[in-house]
């Protein structure tokens, strides 16, 4: 993960400061690139210790296609607590929820007519069927559902928007030569805490998915737009570049589910994996 500092780098060198929703402030860059060889091991950072159990519960959450978050908090996954709001289902019981945001675009996505779209059933027939096409795409950038900025994530929520915009936007497949490789566009990028995350999950989800219709790894290509650090992410940011990076684990998914809604936490194992220690820093809410 040697690309990956030498971004954080750039970005502490180069980087301008600006102001942001949270307040907090930050140096940004705009526009950057990261390649990921998925054969050659699993891009987790090892400067610091990721939580990837957090990691696989979320991507199974988002493949459930629901605001609903009480899956995350009976795992005990806390990451989207801070921006979550109680609603109310018809029958009168009451559930927490983040709005309408990547699991429901991806799989639920409102068409014109109000029928649902599941993209990401699409994009998986396409490649089997056409593993040449140029149409795998699935987008969480939903206009409908973008919050309104003047009012809270909680406000956003029970007015059915989505209480944050999504950040990991847009991503695309592509076959080539028997192998299943995805670009990711994340449109705001949080170096020290978002981006190691969710090149963790799309490398997790684009495995799956090759799973799922019998390809061999390809590549992750990890496209930033503003790519910043917050100010109060510098020092943590700091250390890991004084720490030499180590080698890659490596994902081992123990079971092939008839689809690729199927998938449990024991099913997904991940070997080999000796960061350095954690390194704690708030999150800009």
């Amino acid at each position: 993960m040697k690309q990956y500092l030498d971004l954080v780098k750039d970005v502490l060198e180069h980087g301008e400061s600006m102001s942001d929703r949270t307040g907090t402030g930050t140096k940004s860059v705009f526009g950057r690139m990261l390649r990921f060889d998925l054969a050659a091991g699993f891009p987790l950072v090892t400067t610091k210790s990721v939580h990837f159990k957090s990691v696989v519960h979320e991507l199974l959450w988002f493949l459930q296609g629901t605001d609903d978050t009480s899956y995350l908090e009976a795992h005990k996954i806390n990451i989207w607590r801070a921006w979550q709001t109680q609603l109310q289902h018809v029958d009168g019981t009451k559930y927490p929820s983040i709005g309408p945001l990547y699991g429901v675009n991806w799989l639920r996505y409102k068409a014109p007519d109000g029928t649902e779209i599941n993209q990401l059933d699409q994009v998986i027939s396409e490649i089997k069927a056409r593993p040449d096409s140029r149409r795998l795409v699935v987008s969480a950038w939903n206009p409908a559902t973008l919050p309104d900025a003047s009012v809270s994530p909680q406000d956003n929520v029970r007015a059915g928007k989505g209480a944050l915009a999504p950040c990991h936007a847009f991503f695309q497949f592509s076959v080539r030569d028997g192998k299943l490789s995805c670009m990711l566009t994340q449109r705001s990028a949080d170096l020290f805490l978002g981006v190691p995350f969710n090149i963790a999950s799309y490398g997790l989800l684009t495995a799956m998915i090759a799973a799922q219709t019998g390809l061999g790894l390809g590549e992750l290509i990890w496209s930033g737009g503003d790519v910043h650090i917050y100010h109060n992410h510098v020092e943590q940011l700091q250390l890991q570049l004084a720490r030499t990076p180590r080698a890659l684990p490596q994902l081992l998914l123990k079971r092939l589910p008839e689809s690729i809604y199927h998938y449990q936490y024991d099913d997904i194992e991940l070997q080999g994996y000796d960061p350095h220690p954690a390194i704690k820093g708030a999150v800009a809410v």
